[in-house]
C-alpha cells in the first residue's frame, strides 16, 4: 500500500484548486518537498542534457512550469509558519527551508542552464517572443550572474555554503523575536495602575489574564497590547517596562538563546562575503543590481535631501513636545514618554483622541468601505467566498471583474494572536499565469495584527475596532494585494509583484493609503460602535488638521532606519572594531530628534533587513512614497473616485507587474518623470 504522505493526496502537491489549509499537517512537508525537489532535479538534467537549440517552449517554460508548482507548496508551508507557528511546523520549515536553498543553489550555479538561457537572448528567435518574454529571459541571465554562475568552481561551494547559511540565520532571527515576544507577560494586579488606558484595552488585558488562569491584567508585546500602554497610561513605570522589554527584545537583555546579536554579525560578513565573491564592493551594490535606484551613492544622496528639507520641521516638533512635557511635569522625558506625551499633545491642540475616532472603525464598515473605494476607482467586485482556512480567525474573498467572472481571490487574516509573527503583510499563495488550459488565477495573503473582537461579558461582544492607523495599514497591504491580484500578465516570472524592483513594490500599497484621509471615501465607512453614527465632518476635519502632526519625526526616523540600512550593507565593516549598534547612534547623531536610551536594541528587532527582503533595500520605503504621492496627484486633479485615473493605474501600473521596468509604468500611468514635490506637500513639508 502507498505511503499516502508520498502521493497525490499530499494536500501540499494538490495543483488542481485553492490550498488544503485543513488539511496540511507538519508531516506532510518534508514528503511534499523531497519529492518536488527529485523531480526538479530530473528536470534539470534533461533540460541540460538535451541536444536540441532551447527555446522558449522546450526550455524556459518548462522550468517555470516546475518552479510555479514547487513555489506554489512552498508558499504554504511559510505562511502557516508565520501564522500558526508550532514547535513542530517550525522544525519542518527549517530543516525544508535548507533543502531549498541547497537546490536553488544548484540551480543558479549550474552552468548549463546558464549557457542555454544566453543561447535563448543570444538568437535570431529571441526577437520573435513577447516583450514579456524577453524581460524574463534578460532576467534570469541577470540572476544567473547573481547566483554565482560565472564563479570558479572553486568558489561555487562556499558561495553555496554562504547562501544557505545566510537562510538559516535570517529564519532563526525572526524566530528569535517571535519566541522572546510570545514569552513575554506583564501582570498589573489593580486598575487603578491602569489610568488612561482604554476602556476596551483594559477589558482585552483582562480577557487574556482570564485565559492564561491568573487575576488581574495580563500584558504582552503583541501592538495591540503594547501600543494603548505608551500611547494612554499615565503610569509612567508601567509605560517604562513595557518599552523596555519591546526595546531588547532578542538581544542580551532577553534570554542567552534568543540574542540575535551574534547573527547581526554574521549574518552581515556573510552578505559582505558574497557581495564580493560576485565582484562587487559590498552588499548595498549588490542590492540594488537589482532595483530602480543604480548606486548607493545615489539612495544616500536622496536620502540626505529628505533629511534636510525634514530635519527643521523634526527639530520644530521635538521642541514643541519637550515643553508640553514640561506641562505634564515630565522634565526628563524619555523614549517611553514620546507616544504618551505625543498623544496628549495632539488631544489638546487638535481636541480628539485617537480612541474616539476608534470607535466609528467596526471591521465590517472598514472592509466594505476598503472594498468600495477598489470597486469604483478599479471596475471590480468584491465578495465574500467559501475555502479552507489554516484558523478560524482567517476569512476568503473573490474579486470579479464586471461581468461577475472571476479573476482574483484572497485570504484575510487580521488579528493579532500568539506564535503568529508580528507586523502586517501581503504574499503571493497562487501567481496569474496562462496554462494549457486557460488562466491560472491569482490568490493572495493578506496579513495583519490588530485587535480581535471582544467576547464581552454578556457572551455577545462587540466587532473589531481599527484606529485609524491600522485602517490605512489594511489599505496599504491591500495595495499590494492589487498589485498582485490585478495583474494581467500571462508569465509567471514577471507576473503580479514577481520581478518588480524592490524599491518600486510599495508604490500600490503606499497609493492606496492616500484614500484613507478623503471625506468621500472616509465618511461611508464608518459607524459608531454604539450608535451606528457616522464620523461627524467635525472629527474628520481635526483629523485632517493633525494629519501632518509630527510629520517631520516620523519622516527622520524612517531616514533613520533607513540610512542605517544603506550604510550598514555599504560603507561599515562588518569584520571591524565597530558594532552595527555603534552605527545606528552615529547615524542619530545627524538625523535623529528622539534619542532612545544606550541599552535600546533597536538593529536585534530590525526583521525587515535581517530575515526580510530589505537588506540595502529598507529606503524603498521613502523611495516608493515619492512615486505614489505623485501617482496619486492625478487623482486628486481628476477626482479622488476618478474612474479615468483609476483605469490608467490599474492598465499602466498594476497589470504590467514586473514586465517592464517600474519607471516606464510610471511615466506610462503619469506621464512625465515622478517628482519629490506631491510627498513634501501630503507632509506639511513644501517650502
Amino acid at each position: 500500500m502507498s505511503n499516502p504522505l508520498l502521493n497525490a493526496s499530499n494536500p501540499l502537491l494538490y495543483l488542481a484548486g485553492l490550498p488544503k489549509f485543513n488539511e496540511v499537517k507538519p508531516e506532510h512537508i518534508s514528503p511534499a518537498i523531497d519529492s518536488l525537489i527529485l523531480e526538479g532535479r530530473a528536470l534539470v538534467e534533461t533540460l541540460a542534457t538535451q541536444t536540441e537549440a532551447p527555446t522558449w517552449e522546450n526550455f524556459a517554460l518548462k522550468l517555470e512550469d516546475h518552479s510555479e508548482k514547487l513555489g506554489r507548496a512552498w508558499s504554504q508551508v511559510g505562511h502557516m509558519n508565520a501564522v500558526v507557528n508550532s514547535p513542530e511546523l517550525r522544525e519542518a520549515y527549517n530543516e525544508n527551508l535548507a533543502k531549498l536553498t541547497d537546490y536553488g543553489s544548484d540551480m543558479s550555479q549550474d552552468e548549463r542552464l546558464y549557457a542555454k538561457y544566453k543561447a535563448i537572448q543570444a538568437s535570431a528567435a529571441f526577437a520573435k517572443l513577447s516583450p514579456t518574454q524577453q524581460t524574463i529571459i534578460n532576467h534570469e541571465v541577470r540572476d544567473f550572474k547573481l547566483g554565482g554562475a560565472e564563479l570558479p568552481e572553486a568558489q561555487k561551494a562556499r558561495f553555496k555554503a554562504v547562501s544557505e547559511e545566510l537562510s538559516k540565520l535570517g529564519s532563526k532571527f525572526e524566530e528569535n523575536i517571535l519566541d522572546n515576544t510570545n514569552d513575554f507577560a506583564h501582570y498589573v494586579e489593580d486598575v487603578v495602575d491602569l489610568a488612561g488606558i482604554p476602556a476596551d484595552a483594559i477589558e482585552a488585558a483582562a480577557e487574556a489574564a482570564k485565559e492564561a488562569g491568573k487575576a488581574g491584567y495580563k500584558f504582552s508585546l503583541q501592538f495591540p497590547s503594547y501600543m494603548p500602554v505608551l500611547q494612554y497610561s499615565e503610569n509612567r513605570a508601567l509605560r517604562e517596562t513595557l518599552y523596555r522589554a519591546y526595546a531588547t527584545r532578542a538581544s542580551e537583555f532577553s534570554k542567552k538563546e534568543w540574542d540575535n546579536t551574534k547573527l547581526i554579525s554574521d549574518i552581515l560578513k556573510l552578505k559582505q562575503e558574497e557581495a564580493q565573491m560576485l565582484g562587487f564592493k559590498n552588499y548595498a551594490e549588490l542590492s540594488l543590481a537589482t532595483k530602480m535606484a543604480d548606486t548607493p551613492a545615489q539612495v544616500t544622496e536622496f536620502l540626505d535631501t529628505l533629511a534636510k528639507r525634514a530635519k527643521p520641521y523634526a527639530e520644530r516638533d521635538m521642541q514643541e513636545l519637550v515643553a508640553y512635557a514640561k506641562k505634564l511635569g515630565i522634565t526628563d522625558m524619555q523614549a517611553w514618554d514620546v507616544g504618551y506625551v505625543s498623544e496628549k499633545l495632539r488631544e489638546e491642540k487638535y481636541v480628539f483622541s485617537d480612541q474616539e475616532v476608534k470607535q466609528y472603525f467596526p471591521e465590517d464598515k472598514v472592509l466594505a468601505g476598503l472594498f468600495k473605494v477598489t470597486e469604483t476607482i478599479f471596475g471590480v467586485q468584491v465578495r465574500k467566498a467559501e475555502a479552507p482556512v489554516w484558523h478560524a480567525d482567517a476569512a476568503f474573498y473573490e474579486i470579479s471583474d464586471r461581468a461577475n467572472k472571476p479573476i482574483a481571490y484572497f485570504y484575510l487574516d487580521l488579528y493579532a494572536r500568539n506564535n503568529k509573527r508580528g507586523g502586517a503583510w501581503m504574499d503571493e499563495c497562487i501567481t496569474r499565469r496562462k496554462k494549457a488550459d486557460g488562466i491560472e488565477l491569482p490568490v493572495a495573503y493578506l496579513t495583519c495584527n490588530f485587535s480581535a473582537p471582544l467576547k464581552g461579558e454578556d457572551g455577545r461582544g462587540k466587532p473589531a475596532l481599527f484606529t485609524h492607523d491600522e485602517v490605512i495599514t489594511m489599505f496599504h497591504e491591500f495595495g499590494h494585494g492589487l498589485h498582485h491580484m490585478l495583474t494581467q500578465v500571462d508569465e509567471y516570472g514577471v507576473s503580479g509583484i514577481k520581478g518588480v524592483e524592490w524599491d518600486a513594490v510599495e508604490l500600490p500599497s503606499q497609493f492606496m493609503e492616500n484614500f484613507c484621509w478623503e471625506w468621500e471615501v472616509l465618511r461611508h465607512m464608518t459607524a459608531h460602535v454604539d450608535t451606528s453614527a457616522q464620523l461627524p465632518r467635525e472629527l474628520f476635519d481635526k483629523m485632517i488638521a493633525a494629519k501632518n502632526f509630527q510629520a517631520g519625526m516620523q519622516t527622520v526616523r524612517q531616514i533613520e532606519f533607513s540610512l542605517f540600512d544603506m550604510r550598514l550593507h555599504g560603507e561599515f565593516d562588518p569584520n571591524g572594531k565597530q558594532s552595527a549598534l555603534d552605527l545606528i547612534e552615529q547615524i542619530r547623531d545627524e538625523v535623529a530628534v528622539v534619542r532612545p536610551p544606550k541599552w535600546n536594541r533597536f538593529p536585534n528587532s530590525f526583521s525587515h533587513i535581517f530575515a526580510g527582503g530589505y537588506a540595502a533595500g529598507y529606503y524603498s520605503y521613502k523611495w516608493a512614497e515619492v512615486l505614489s504621492a505623485d501617482a496619486y496627484s492625478l487623482f486628486e486633479e481628476l477626482g479622488v473616485l476618478s474612474v479615468q485615473a483609476g483605469s490608467r493605474f490599474k492598465n499602466e501600473v498594476l497589470a504590467k507587474g514586473g514586465s517592464r521596468p517600474a519607471m516606464e509604468s510610471f511615466v506610462a500611468f503619469r506621464g512625465r518623470a515622478p517628482s519629490m514635490d506631491a510627498l513634501l506637500r501630503h507632509n506639511g513639508m513644501a517650502s
